[in-house]
């Protein structure tokens, strides 16, 4: 049993020594350089690839941006020639029109305002006018060779018509305004601002109306300049507001692209 732990303790000691040999740490001390050098030209390459990356995305960046500005720069000639904004669209202002024309630049809506008696008259054009199917005229196309396509298209102009009196509460008509007659979408009754209720009722479908009713609230609108006879010079208007305000949108996304 003795000679056996003395056999067990010199093996030990030797392992010992063998592990603090010079040797040892002179193969410890180069494999320790040889891990820093390796650290070192992975962190120069990385370095090297993303600068490379970042150079890369910037010439990528700058050439995509003036081929967009160099696109801008044709659309807005394009626009300016082939829809030049008619300034000249006011003198085309028919006879007996009753509003003052509030046109606000940026805005999609054009304004009219007036005051008839005790009220005040507020109609919102939308200046995107939209171009609607007349069935009955498309059925007579259809019947008739020599009918022109177009006659079975409709010019719209969606128009939000506000009478309101003294006390804030106004009449509100959703309309639609075609070149041969004004259609009544919708009619409610709205409270002034801060009192106006989420869930209350705001009547029946115009439609659902009796028709007497529904020619004597035509007629309402109808005496207080609400006609077909001004559906063209509207959408005249509308057109001319819609060029400017593309043209302009144009020259923005141009100047922000160059910044």
């Amino acid at each position: 049993m003795s000679l056996f732990r003395r056999a067990s303790s010199s093996l030990a000691t030797l392992a010992f020594r063998a592990v603090r040999s010079p040797a040892s740490l002179r193969n410890g001390a180069v494999s320790a350089e040889r891990l820093i050098l390796r650290t070192q030209q992975l962190s120069r390459g990385s370095v090297f690839s993303f600068s490379r990356f970042s150079t890369e995305s910037a010439v990528a960046k700058t050439t995509a941006d003036e081929n967009l500005v160099s696109v801008l720069e044709s659309e807005i000639e394009c626009a300016v020639k082939e829809e030049a904004p008619d300034e000249n669209v006011m003198e085309d202002l028919p006879e007996g029109f009753p509003f003052e024309i509030i046109d606000t630049p940026g805005e999609r809506t054009l304004l009219l305002q007036r005051k008839f008696e005790d009220e005040t008259i507020q109609v919102e054009v939308d200046s995107c006018a939209t171009y609607d199917d007349d069935e009955e005229e498309e059925e007579q196309a259809e019947a008739n060779d020599d009918e022109d396509e177009e006659s079975s298209v409709k010019l719209r102009i969606p128009m939000v018509v506000s009478v309101a009196k003294g006390d804030g509460v106004c009449l509100e008509f959703g309309v639609s305004a075609y070149a041969d007659e004004i259609v009544i979408d919708s009619l409610s009754i709205k409270q002034p601002q801060g009192s106006e209720n989420e869930l209350a009722y705001e009547g029946p479908d115009f439609d659902d109306l009796d028709e007497n009713l529904q020619k004597a609230f035509h007629r309402f609108l109808e005496i207080r300049g609400i006609k077909p006879s001004f559906t063209g010079f509207l959408a005249d208007y509308v057109a001319n507001k819609d060029s400017r305000e593309y043209l302009q949108w144009l020259k923005d996304v141009k100047s922000f692209v160059e910044k």
